[in-house]
């Protein structure tokens, strides 16, 4: 048994976490949770208080919220070089916590049809999709990926964000989204971990 297990569901952000762990090399044991009765169990409740997947227990240590666990096997597993160094990580920071905030916020609002008028901007961290997307699609507009010309963590996560806004037509279709979704996602670990969790789907892709 590997010191490290991946808690998810198929058709959840678990996708996110699976793909982060093929590309840091990690070995891994999964423990998939349906969504319903089984999520909201006492067992599963200890890992995860609010009952969501994904989450990782990793030693002793467990952690929740993709964009943390992403940052999180970043360090855990250096040799992959897949986090800046510390003094390089401002960028890095900053676009993981953005597409985790902003990002997520208002595509959620949007998808959910929560309209915001101008003077309840000022409320939400996001102010409006509008400055969202050209804020983000700036940043991909200066290198080949969110941090620069090397593929982090970061990308992971950001790329994962955009790459299901565009499938599900939550987000805006614009050239530097797609074209950065696709270099960005044209990696083995990628593909390795997407084969493994449509795999899954038959057997573990129903609620309970």
């Amino acid at each position: 048994m590997s010191d490290l297990t991946f808690y998810t569901h198929p058709r959840s952000r678990g996708r996110i976490v699976r793909w982060m762990l093929h590309e840091v090399g990690a070995d891994y044991d999964v423990e998939y949770v349906k969504y319903g009765e089984t999520m909201s169990q006492e067992a599963y409740r200890k890992i995860n208080p609010m009952g969501k997947v994904p989450a990782i227990r990793h030693g002793d240590a467990t952690v929740t919220e993709c964009a943390a666990i992403c940052a999180y096997l970043a360090d855990a597993f250096p040799d992959a070089g897949l986090a800046p160094p510390l003094d390089q990580r401002a960028d890095y920071y900053r676009w993981l916590f953005y597409a985790a905030g902003p990002v997520e916020s208002a595509i959620i609002n949007a998808a959910l049809g929560v309209e915001l008028k101008p003077e309840q901007e000022g409320f939400v961290g996001y102010g409006n999709m509008r400055r969202v997307l050209d804020t983000l699609e700036g940043a991909l507009s200066k290198s080949d990926y969110i941090c620069g010309s090397t593929f982090t963590a970061a990308d992971v996560y950001v790329a994962s964000q955009i790459g299901f806004g565009l499938q599900f037509g939550t987000l805006e279709k614009r050239k530097a989204f797609e074209t950065y979704v696709q270099r960005a996602t044209d990696r083995d670990a990628h593909r390795e971990a997407n084969k493994l969790d449509d795999a899954a789907m038959a057997e573990h892709g129903q609620a309970d």
